[in-house]
């Protein structure tokens, strides 16, 4: 939003100035007031005169009533200072809903990884580099089995929440109920198949680090959830706004947690952070955000379908959350507890430009859901917006890779460079197979959905397992990278098949 612009006054309608006298010039109206026409002349525009005061009444023909002049917009509390920030915010963020939400969500993930990484720099200084890998490769596993009991229902409320009027609260209270019950279940699960499956995440077996596993596991879910929900009831802002809250605590809490000497204290910090950021974010949504959506809704729809399309949006999901989150645990069962450690700090960098296409993405999937008539228009435009911003990130990235490692320490620089420049580098091909996703999502084409992502997870666990010996923590960069150009090269030459405004449905 620009700055409102203020008009001069015009002259009054049918009146001609004398000719020989000069222009009468009318002073800036600084306060409405109840002026006599006959001592008020007509105004004429005059270059040297300042423009009214904003929110002044705008000049009418003589004999219009105060109460029905229209008023300038105010520049509210904050003055020209507020009208600045207003201004710099509409400079950033268009008002086009498709680009500005998307650009909110990918900040959203950009502000998460910066403060994130500043929370992973803290705790390779103030943790063991044993503590760290097998902290990470712990949370790693509460990712996947989160998305294992959240039953990809993030997503599901992407979709759906658009169109739910009045159904909104209720979707997605039913969605967190289930979700956090499945996801505790699950992690429970795991916990007693620990020593076969994972002897490496042994401490998880103390009953306060379990407990923290299954909490953390089950909150988790809701944090993703809600992210879903916000982004489908177009609150992106908030969605930026947990994830700092969530950083901050989590930060705070590390630092206890070392003060403590305590083992799991990084997993500690998790769990504390989760629940503060799930009580104010949850509060801003249900007490706020939900009803303003509820009102603005011309039309609400329950979901059709929505199990049939769930349980096959879900098992694609599994699948490329699988290939996100198993390839950790697969480098430290083979490479051991150091060479996890290096690789989960360069994860962490180049996963970030994943989120970005994904989070965009999630943009898309709303507005194609308003307008699907416009898919077609919208894909392009965000396909060549994300290329646009991946590619100039990624440049980044390659050439900075040593010194962004190098904040973690010396030992994370000398092993991780290479592998974080092939994520990046794979990141690339991966807005296209990201992105047609999401097109065959909004659409409810979802077998192709689900094949494009089985595929991905069975190359890059596949390839990861083949080159961990030979390449080491390097060869999961050329897995993933390899991956993405197999997938993303014949999407590309036949982009005319998925890339449609059809409404044939699958799922």
């Amino acid at each position: 939003m620009t700055a409102p612009r203020t008009a001069r006054p015009a002259p009054a309608a049918g009146h001609t100035p004398p000719a020989a006298a000069p222009p009468v010039v009318a002073p800036p109206v600084v306060a409405p007031a109840a002026a006599s026409p006959a001592v008020a002349p007509p105004a004429v525009a005059s270059p040297a005169v300042a423009s009214p005061a904003v929110g002044a009444p705008v000049a009418a023909p003589v004999g219009t009533p105060p109460e029905t002049v229209p008023r300038r917009p105010s520049l509210g509390p904050l003055g020209p200072l507020g009208a600045m920030v207003r201004a710099g915010v509409a400079a950033v963020f268009p008002r086009d809903p498709l680009l500005r939400n998307g650009h909110l969500l990918a900040i959203s993930s950009l502000v998460s990884a910066g403060l994130g990484s500043v929370f992973w720099v803290l705790a390779t200084h103030w943790y063991d580099d044993e503590v760290v890998g097998v902290s990470y490769s712990a949370l790693s596993m509460t990712l996947l089995l989160a998305s294992i009991g959240q039953l990809n229902l993030s997503d599901f409320l992407v979709r759906f929440v658009p169109s739910a009027g009045h159904h909104t609260r209720r979707l997605i209270l039913v969605c967190y109920t289930v979700s956090a019950v499945v996801s505790a279940v699950v992690a429970m699960g795991f916990l007693l198949l620990v020593p076969v499956v994972a002897p490496g995440l042994g401490f998880l077996l103390t009953p306060v680090t379990a407990a923290c596993f299954v909490a953390a596991t089950a909150g988790y879910a809701v944090f993703v959830m809600q992210d879903g929900a916000l982004t489908a009831v177009r609150r992106p802002g908030w969605v930026v706004g947990e994830n700092v809250i969530f950083a901050c605590v989590k930060i705070g809490l590390l630092g206890m947690g070392a003060a403590l000497a305590l083992f799991s204290g990084i997993l500690l910090s998790w769990v504390g952070a989760l629940a503060v950021a799930l009580v104010v974010a949850n509060f801003v949504l249900l007490r706020r955000a939900v009803p303003a959506h509820a009102r603005e809704a011309t039309e609400a729809r329950r979901p059709a379908r929505a199990l049939r399309y769930a349980a096959a949006d879900y098992a694609g999901s599994l699948f490329r959350m699988a290939a996100y989150t198993v390839v950790p645990l697969m480098v430290l069962n083979n490479l051991g507890a150091d060479q996890s450690a290096y690789f989960s700090l360069a994860w962490i960098v180049g996963y970030v430009l994943y989120l970005v296409a994904r989070n965009l993405g999630s943009s898309l999937v709303v507005e194609a859901v308003s307008n699907p008539e416009r898919l077609v228009e919208h894909t392009v435009r965000m396909l060549r917006h994300t290329g646009l911003l991946l590619g100039t990130a990624v440049a980044l990235v390659v050439l900075l890779a040593p010194r962004i490692l190098s904040f973690f320490g010396p030992e994370y620089a000398e092993h991780g460079t290479t592998l974080l420049r092939l994520l990046a580098l794979s990141a690339l091909p991966n807005i296209v197979v990201s992105l047609a996703i999401d097109v065959w999502r909004a659409r409810r084409r979802l077998r192709w959905a689900v094949g494009v992502q089985i595929v991905m997870c069975v190359l890059v666990l596949g390839l990861t397992k083949l080159l961990l010996p030979t390449l080491g923590i390097a060869g999961a960069g050329v897995a993933w990278l390899v991956t993405m150009c197999l997938l993303a090269a014949p999407l590309l030459v036949w982009r005319a098949r998925w890339l449609t405004n059809g409404s044939g449905r699958s799922s």
